[in-house]
């Protein structure tokens, strides 16, 4: 789990798959790794105290976003415009565990 962005606003966390290493020991009882690793994305929106979680072609998209960020660093107020649209499918309340 990696924070890209936080602000007043918005957080936003790259979540990655978890990495079995090659030569860790197998548990008999253990479950399977999943065989498709994909990663993805939750932005949380502070203002509303809600979140949503983007993977597949959500998650393919919203990277693409991040590498147009990269290369031509935007300013906060364009990042949290193009956060800002993300709030409309964000209907999950933000729980602390």
């Amino acid at each position: 789990m990696h924070m890209l962005y936080d602000s007043e606003s918005f957080v936003v966390v790259h979540m990655l798959p978890d990495a079995i290493a090659a030569d860790a020991p197998a548990l008999q009882d253990a479950a399977p790794p999943p065989q498709l690793a994909r990663h993805g994305f939750e932005i949380v929106d502070k203002r509303s105290g809600k979140e949503v979680y983007l993977d597949g072609s959500w998650a393919e998209m919203f990277q693409q976003q991040i590498l147009a960020w990269q290369r031509d660093a935007p300013t906060q107020e364009e990042v949290e415009d193009t956060l800002d649209r993300y709030t409309g499918l964000a209907q999950n309340p933000v729980v602390v565990h």
